[in-house]
């Protein structure tokens, strides 16, 4: 059973405490380069690594009055220090601390999603392996299909988690990106050849390029990645909560000891996780839409995607943290009933074997045509009969004419399905 959890750090990511150490190392990584290029003294550049500090209530009181955070902040830091203060926050403007900040903290978010999204795959990559041959039925159009297997149906969520890991990895690179570039990215009060040294110290590259902010694509983006991954983990759960439904019950969430399903009907054992999952996807869907809008400001910059950010960086993060982690319980605690899956292959009674019959006709010799047309017949007559669609097939003169009996036998077999998993398999790279 999976334990761990990861929310409470994603939680620590995104609040007051992180961010404004974040905004005191990016200072601290400033001041560390302008040393290093001379315009900072090594006495004071020591005092300020040793005692430069702030307390986030202190920063809120003076907020209260400056009405502005980051002169709150910087306020705060200077009351930590002597008249090396004086050095702190130089040639810079507000953006390039906040923007390279929150960078650094959706660096800190993603390297936690992907954690995530390869323990799902793991669990995932179990399962498939295990139910690779439990053979149930396919469906299209929410219409019995072909034979699948329940090893198959999670071997295609395996593969499509794989694509998330690609997209967030490739993310990473470029969201892990910091400006250092003053007011209107001109480099007009500070050095590009400063910008460079403290993003190098901070972990992350120098933007090539920026205005007063880190362009918005990047975190439109970062928000659009999370809105495909909770797509994805829609769709995962909806079918989970499709194939819970009682005239179905091929497979479930598990029931813990002591949970109640509803207050009124004892009997009740519903898919709350999913519907958890699939209700909170709408949120971060929504949220992309958010990141879109942001892309276009005013010039060099305005104010109207600032706020906007502050709720839905956090809340799509946190969000997507919670609902892998949930997906990833539901997965390997999965029930699984397969008396029922063979119930529902019997269900329309063989005729989900019709397109191999057709085609074994056409084998034969017969035209597409005039062989669907064989099959058909008998598969509608076989919805309205108690006979079974191979009763039929065997009863029906036409069809004899062409196949022999014990051709006709050997087409119901599920095993005619089953022949290529192996290989989609080695193509995953599940042995």
């Amino acid at each position: 059973m999976i334990s761990r959890y990861t929310l409470p750090k994603m939680q620590k990511i995104w609040n007051e405490e992180n961010k404004f150490s974040k905004w005191l190392d990016i200072e601290i990584a400033v001041c560390e380069a302008l040393t290093e290029t001379g315009e900072i003294p090594q006495s004071d550049m020591e005092k300020i690594k040793e005692n430069a500090s702030f307390s986030v209530d202190r920063i809120k009181e003076i907020e209260k009055e400056t009405r502005h955070d980051i002169l709150a902040f910087l306020t705060a830091v200077a009351e930590s220090l002597g008249e090396e203060s004086k050095y702190i926050h130089m040639g810079l403007t507000s953006s390039d601390v906040k923007d390279t900040a929150r960078a650094l903290q959706m660096k800190e978010s993603l390297e936690l999603i992907l954690d995530d999204l390869q323990e799902v795959n793991q669990v995932l990559a179990r399962q498939a392996k295990k139910y690779k041959m439990r053979v149930m039925i396919g469906r299209t159009h929410g219409v019995h299909a072909e034979p699948v297997t329940l090893g198959l149906k999670l071997a295609n969520w395996y593969s499509e988690v794989n694509r998330h890991i690609e997209r967030v990895e490739q993310l990473l690179e470029r969201i892990s990106v910091g400006k250092i570039s003053g007011a209107v990215g001109t480099f007009a009060n500070i050095s590009p050849e400063v910008e460079e040294l403290a993003c190098e110290k901070l972990g992350i590259k120098a933007a090539a390029i920026s205005s007063q902010i880190l362009q918005r694509d990047r975190h439109a983006e970062y928000l659009s990645v999370l809105a495909i991954i909770a797509s994805s983990l829609d769709k995962f759960a909806t079918e989970i909560r499709n194939l819970q439904r009682t005239d179905i019950l091929e497979i479930e969430e598990s029931f813990k000891k002591g949970q109640k399903g509803s207050s009124a009907m004892p009997h009740k054992k519903n898919p709350i996780t999913c519907e958890r999952i699939s209700g909170l996807s709408r949120v971060v869907k929504a949220n992309a839409n958010v990141g879109f809008d942001n892309v276009n400001l005013w010039h060099e910059r305005d104010l109207t995607h600032s706020s906007p950010e502050r709720v839905v960086l956090a809340d799509s993060s946190t969000l997507i943290d919670y609902m892998l982690n949930k997906f990833t319980d539901v997965v390997d605690n999965l029930a699984v009933y397969e008396e029922n899956m063979d119930a529902n292959l019997a269900k329309t009674k063989g005729l989900i074997f019709s397109q191999k019959v057709m085609l074994s006709l056409v084998d034969k010799g017969l035209l597409r045509d005039d062989a669907y047309a064989i099959v058909q017949r008998n598969a509608l007559e076989a919805w309205n009969s108690e006979k079974t669609f191979k009763e039929l097939l065997l009863a029906d003169r036409e069809l004899i004419e062409h196949m022999k009996e014990e051709e006709v036998e050997q087409i119901f077999d599920y095993s005619y399905h089953l022949k290529n998993i192996d290989v989609i398999y080695q193509r995953l790279g599940l042995k």
